[in-house]
């Protein structure tokens, strides 16, 4: 499980237990000030261990707090948040999960972690919902019907596959970090079965290394692209002997993890390089308020990385929430709000996510996936080391993941 930390969210800075009502003393829509008792959320990251952690989250899970907040908050009542560190410790996550029942959390909303079972059964038995993670990677997060995830994972990389078949990749590679080949490979090996082909060589190298110039010299044999999937730390490694290999081989990486971080020192090679992501960039319209948040609180947008699926992912969640609590009819509990989103059919964010409809369950895609309700990749590029969008169009790959040739 350790192994593949870090390729779904970038990594960030730690930071410590917190909770915030998100108060501000003016509001940015003319909308009253919110009253009244809060509408009390939780966010469950990790901010203090020896491995990689997610400021990112937390800092985005309070500035949404704020942000409804300066617009009304939600039927007229403040947001609060309670950010729960569970320090990579299954045992701590599941005291976060005891302490979102105890505190009367309406939702777990936007958050990553990798003890998602020592959280969902508990708050799910207090019909606490576990809403809008962008990575669920547990069976539970992709099985419970309290469970909401917003994010594609692992589509990002049958979308990646998708891409280089598209753009004219003859012979393509698959170089996938050892411990995530498991959740990543098979559909990527689906979808080359989709358009009749196969990988020539499938490569797993470790996530520890501090050298990948052998694995990079056997992933550009014989071939002109490789879909590469990696977290951010070991990318800047790979990149490394990527642009020292002088190869013209092209790659096709993921989201908040082939990045301008891991391509710096990289930039002739990584040039061109196409990222498959679930979100569209953090430059482009769907997140216009969430970067003119990030400004406007002086939030320091190089230390933290926000253009990544837990800063977005976080975003996107508290503002899906946000849609659907705004629409129950009656006081707002978790188990109105599971029930409310239980029969969502079109949660539309203009564009931060597609159109989800939480009622249509995948019962006949990937075993075991059922809860995974985005299945669409949207893509960017790399360009002289910074992200820039391709289009900010979503792509669905349901069917290539099964095997299915599109049509």
């Amino acid at each position: 499980m350790a192994v593949v930390l870090g390729l779904v969210v970038s990594a960030c800075g730690g930071s410590s237990d917190s909770s915030s009502s998100g108060d501000s003393p003016t509001t940015t829509s003319g909308a009253s000030a919110p009253t009244g008792e809060p509408i009390k959320l939780m966010t469950v990251t990790t901010l203090n261990a020896n491995g990689p952690t997610y400021e990112n989250i937390s800092i985005t899970a309070e500035l949404a707090a704020q942000y409804l907040n300066n617009n009304g908050g939600i039927q007229g009542r403040p947001v609060e948040v309670i950010v729960c560190d569970e320090q990579f410790d299954a045992a701590v996550a599941a005291g976060c999960a005891r302490k979102a029942v105890e505190e009367g959390v309406i939702s777990v909303v936007g958050s990553f972690t990798y003890f998602a079972e020592a959280i969902v059964p508990v708050i799910a038995a207090s019909d606490i919902t576990w809403f809008g993670a962008c990575c669920a990677i547990s069976p539970s997060e992709l099985g419970s019907p309290h469970s909401f995830p917003m994010g594609n994972q692992p589509m990002y990389a049958v979308g990646a596959v998708k891409k280089a078949v598209e753009d004219g990749c003859v012979n393509i590679n698959a170089v996938v970090a050892e411990g995530a080949d498991a959740i990543f490979l098979p559909p990527m090996v689906n979808a080359m079965k989709a358009y009749g082909r196969e990988f020539n060589d499938i490569i797993t190298p470790s996530p520890v290394s501090q050298d990948y110039s052998a694995d990079l010299a056997r992933s550009i044999t014989g071939v002109d692209c490789m879909v590469v999937v990696k977290s951010e730390t070991p990318f800047l490694t790979w990149n490394t002997a990527y642009e020292q290999a002088q190869t013209t081989v092209k790659q096709y990486g993921n989201q908040g993890n082939l990045n301008a971080v891991s391509a710096k020192g990289a930039e002739r090679a990584t040039d061109g390089n196409i990222i498959g992501g679930m979100y569209p960039d953090l430059s482009t319209p769907p997140w216009d308020d969430y970067r003119a948040t990030l400004e406007a609180n002086n939030i320091d947008q190089v230390a933290n990385d926000f253009n990544s699926l837990g800063g977005m992912g976080t975003w996107a969640a508290y503002m899906g929430f946000a849609q659907i609590a705004a629409s129950i009819q009656g006081e707002i509990t978790a188990a109105s709000f599971f029930d409310a989103a239980s029969k969502t059919t079109a949660l539309d964010l203009d564009g931060m996510v597609p159109v989800l409809d939480f009622t249509k369950e995948w019962t006949d895609g990937l075993p075991g996936y059922n809860r995974l309700f985005n299945r669409s990749v949207v893509f960017s590029q790399l360009s002289n080391g910074q992200v820039v969008p391709l289009d900010n169009n979503f792509t669905d790959v349901s069917d290539l993941a099964l095997g299915i040739a599109p049509k």
